[in-house]
């Protein structure tokens, strides 16, 4: 009984460093869609691309050079993305988001294609730094110190995307823009700078979110909807364009992925879109979101 208080206390911490991944993640995804508007479906592959950046960089073995040059190059080529679809999908901002998820659907499937075609089909793995790459004994057992390190980062970054966006001046920009776009631009704010700047942000997370992700999945084929589901999960839970409500919705699906999976294999994939049937029926805009939005 011991050992299999100890294995699932095991597992609660894995869910926690899933739920810190998947926040970095979603948290992007949320912003774009709950305050820019714009269902971005080209973020899992975004995703993708940091995790192929790392393994390419990491390819000759692991180090601190390697995995902080992909965290950099990432970021950057997070930017330039995000400026690129922000620019693509401008003309399509009064229409449905059934056209806005066409094209970022077809920017996802042209980019996961290319990037099979430069890496091929078989996995790559994706070291973690050296001194990350160890275990620690916990309750008996050893366990990953990246993934202690993956919920200090998931943490630092909440705080930090927080205080950004309730608590900064740039805050209450991005918000009054989502409230009142012709007020705030009869001030004399140019609203596109603005939604560029939370798309480049969204995308920067994304990218950023590979390379942290690559010690733990990898870089494989079909990862990117793999975790675009799972992201789209934690921001209907958690509310779009909330940061409180992507970090609760992250941790809730991220103990669900591994706990469910650790208790019941078989219905792994029935709780985790059961949940989400359940939060959809009874708070239909979500655990931290607006009625408005909801309705909107």
């Amino acid at each position: 009984m011991t050992g299999w208080i100890a294995a699932n206390l095991l597992s609660v911490l894995n869910g926690l460093a899933i739920g810190a991944l998947l926040f970095v993640l979603a948290v992007g995804l949320s912003l774009v869609f709950g305050m820019m508007d714009v269902l971005n479906l080209a973020h899992g592959a975004l995703f993708l691309a940091g995790a192929y950046l790392a393994a390419a960089l990491a390819g000759g073995g692991a180090s601190w050079g390697a995995f902080l040059g992909a965290l950099g190059l990432a970021a950057v080529l997070g930017l330039l993305a995000g400026g690129a679809l922000s620019a693509m999908t401008e003309p399509l901002r009064r229409r449905s988001h059934l056209d806005q998820a066409l094209l970022t659907l077809g920017i996802a499937l042209i980019v996961a294609e290319l990037l099979q075609i430069a890496f091929g089909d078989d996995p790559l793995a994706v070291p973690a730094p050296p001194g990350l790459d160890g275990s620690v004994s916990l309750l008996g057992a050893a366990y990953p110190v990246y993934r202690l390190v993956l919920i200090g980062v998931g943490a630092v970054l909440a705080v930090a995307v927080h205080v950004l966006v309730e608590r900064t001046t740039v805050g209450a920009l991005i918000r009054a823009t989502v409230a009142d776009r012709e007020m705030v631009a009869a001030l004399g704010v140019d609203n596109r700078r603005v939604k560029i700047a939370v798309f480049a942000a969204g995308s920067l997370l994304a990218t950023v979110a590979g390379v942290l992700g690559g010690p733990v999945y990898g870089a494989s084929v079909g990862l990117d909807s793999t975790v675009l589901i799972l992201a789209l999960v934690v921001v209907v839970i958690g509310g779009l364009g909330s940061v409180r409500g992507a970090l609760v919705g992250a941790l809730v699906i991220g103990q669900i992925e591994t706990l469910g999976r650790a208790l019941l294999p078989d219905l792994a994939s029935f709780v985790l879109f059961g949940t989400l049937a359940l939060v959809l029926v009874l708070r239909p805009q979500g655990l931290f979101g607006s009625r408005a939005g909801a309705a909107a």
